[in-house]
């Protein structure tokens, strides 16, 4: 590790430090609260607001890895904000540093320096809450990625999360679901040979086929990007 962040700075000093502009945008017919988690790199904005239509953008300083996801069905009683889809615990707008609470889906992403390529794709490892969609903007050998289907409306009994009225506001993975090593890929089944797709993460992979299914599901998951795009982030595309 220490001599990755070696040569990450000495990238940095050879091509100088960018930054990538995420515009987030809400495309659903209610309002929600997109959000970011930092994994390495300066924190950003953690949580804010979107009314239908509305947009907003985020500058990332590279190198940074996060991720971002939405928040819907939200409200501020008694001064304390809480969502019943992907909160994340905080009572806050702003998640200031906590993650979503699953199911949601999310949007990952590693940003590297001038000169090399950004990594993102959308997973639903943990679980699907919105539909999300990712396009690149400028850069180079850039694919947009996405989970346009709305899993919500057919989301299994045995996985789906419901809200107070009965509708289905978030569909779990079979991991979340029911935590077993052949669902989870952990304990004996940690290795792809031993962890091949279940019938829940097929599920899911024919409904949104360019979005992680489950913990091995790179080929047709991860996407690559030159350094130095911007990327469009749309909730309900």
């Amino acid at each position: 590790m220490e001599i990755q962040l070696q040569f990450a700075l000495f990238l940095v000093m050879i091509y100088g430090v960018h930054s990538a502009v995420f515009t987030i945008k809400n495309n659903c017919p209610y309002a929600i609260a997109p959000a970011t988690l930092t994994g390495i790199g300066e924190p950003v904005l953690t949580g804010f607001e979107l009314a239908p239509q509305a947009s907003n953008t985020i500058n990332i300083p590279a190198p940074w890895s996060g991720r971002v996801w939405a928040r819907f069905g939200c409200s501020n009683d008694g001064g304390n904000f809480h969502c019943n889809s992907g909160d994340c615990g905080s009572g806050q707008v702003g998640c200031n540093g906590a993650g979503a609470i699953p199911p949601a889906t999310l949007v990952e992403f590693t940003l590297q320096p001038a000169g090399q390529k950004d990594f993102y794709d959308v997973s639903l490892v943990d679980g699907f809450n919105l539909p999300v969609s990712v396009v690149p903007q400028g850069g180079a050998g850039c694919p947009s990625t996405d989970c346009s289907f709305d899993i919500n409306a057919q989301c299994p009994q045995e996985l789906a999360v419901k809200d107070a009225s009965g509708g289905t506001i978030g569909c779990k993975s079979g991991c979340l679901a029911f935590n077993t090593p052949e669902y989870c890929c952990n304990g004996d089944h940690d290795k792809p040979e031993t962890c091949p797709p279940t019938n829940y993460s097929k599920f899911f992979k024919n409904l949104c086929p360019k979005a992680y299914s489950y913990a091995y599901d790179d080929k047709t998951s991860t996407f690559t990007c030159d350094a130095g795009a911007n990327y469009l982030i749309t909730f309900c595309p």
